[in-house]
């Protein structure tokens, strides 16, 4: 198994991992599919497990009822190469139900651009940015920050509080915790990019961060980018 690229962008060097995916998996987000007469005005939204919490929370926020959210496993930012093909199936399961408007709430994900293909074969669109911590950031920030990132590990509230089953166990650090330094020895801090103000997640994310042995730092981003995605919808 390899490190989830959502989380780890952040792990070009972190060396590939074996083994199947764990069986106590958090589970994203479901929302109750509307009746095919119902589906013509209403967008689909067909987003990453990871991200689930936070596309409800911003519809809420932006007062939208007519959007329609389905997501995808999580687990899957495991496995890159799983989410183009996982979106393809999605959107055209979403066509039979009836849906003409379709986002995807996905960056390129460590798809390498595949991701990008089924978008343009089905003419839909994408959150800008490659990967999620980008688009809390906002885009040109994180790129404008350059190799201060390469050395950063990213925690985002959806890894605060699924740490130990998204990370910990996948990566086998709770059998061989000798291991973490050969994942995570090349880093010089976790970074917290909080999108609530939520003193528990806090906490996990403080507690994340003295497992991996990383210096913890804290960053409010909010939903970023997410919410300008969303907003046009």
């Amino acid at each position: 198994m390899r490190l989830p690229h959502e989380l780890s962008w952040q792990s070009r060097n972190v060396a590939q991992l074996k083994g199947g995916m764990m069986s106590g998996r958090p589970q994203p987000p479901k929302t109750t599919s509307k009746p095919v007469n119902s589906t013509a005005k209403k967008v689909r939204v067909i987003a990453c497990g990871m991200i689930g919490r936070e596309v409800l929370a911003v519809n809420r926020q932006l007062g939208h009822d007519h959007v329609d959210l389905k997501c995808i496993d999580a687990n899957f930012q495991h496995y890159p190469d799983r989410i183009a093909p996982a979106v393809d199936r999605a959107i055209r399961k979403a066509r039979d139900e009836g849906f003409e408007h379709i986002f995807i709430g996905y960056a390129d994900c460590g798809t390498g651009g595949e991701l990008d293909k089924v978008c343009a074969v089905h003419g839909v669109e994408r959150i800008e940015g490659p990967h999620c911590f980008s688009f809390y950031v906002g885009n040109q920030a994180f790129e404008a920050a350059g190799d201060d990132m390469m050395t950063t590990f990213f925690i985002t509230d959806f890894l605060a509080r699924h740490f130990e089953a998204f990370l910990i166990r996948p990566l086998g650090l709770d059998r061989f915790p000798e291991l973490r330094d050969t994942y995570f020895g090349h880093y010089e801090r976790a970074l917290y990019l909080a999108q609530t103000d939520d003193p528990e997640l806090e906490q996990k994310a403080r507690i994340a961060a003295e497992r991996l042995g990383l210096r913890y730092e804290r960053q409010y981003t909010g939903y970023g980018e997410l919410t300008d995605a969303l907003a046009s919808l």
